[in-house]
């Protein structure tokens, strides 16, 4: 709907006329200009006006009262015998999740073991500490395993099994 356009007295009377008189919401948009047919519809839903089985101006004859009336009747026979909505989720116990395992404490590293860049050689733990940004920045300098860029402190890390990852976020998501 454009800004300046909205349901003033005079657009609901008209919409409630063209409805009643068996225009469809498309054409009721149309005519009243700035809207669109979905809006037409949430309109007329939020005014509860009536349906309607068909659209009188395109020559389609309304339904026979008497399947109208069967109509309603089915549809108030399903309303009635319906099931009360039952909520599943209250029923099933909280899932248990096994306590996460500590943390294994953090390891100081001998300062002598920080090296700079240039220093870093093909078998030393290529792990940053610090802020690259920094002076003090440095890699961890300890002798890494055999084809892996990290000391065994830092491939624990690095290199998480996937379904320990897995385990963790969604222990982290119920919390």
């Amino acid at each position: 709907m454009e800004a300046g356009l909205s349901w003033t007295d005079d657009r609901v009377a008209l919409l409630r006329r063209l409805w009643e008189d068996g225009q469809s919401a498309s054409k009721i948009a149309a005519q009243l200009g700035g809207v669109t047919r979905n809006a037409v519809i949430g309109k007329v839903h939020r005014l509860g006006l009536a349906g309607r089985a068909r659209g009188g101006e395109d020559g389609q004859a309304d339904a026979p009262a008497s399947k109208v009336v069967e109509i309603e009747t089915a549809i108030a026979v399903v309303e009635t015998q319906a099931p009360e909505p039952v909520a599943i989720l209250a029923h099933r116990p909280a899932p248990e999740f096994p306590a996460p395992a500590p943390s294994p404490e953090p390891v100081a590293l001998q300062v002598s073991q920080r090296v700079t860049i240039m220093d870093l050689r093909e078998s030393m733990c290529r792990w940053p500490l610090g802020d690259p940004t920094t002076p003090e920045f440095r890699f961890c300098g300890a002798r890494s395993i055999t084809g892996l860029p990290y000391c065994t402190h830092h491939a624990e890390i690095a290199y998480q099994p996937a379904t320990e990852r897995k385990r963790d976020r969604r222990v982290a998501s119920f919390r």
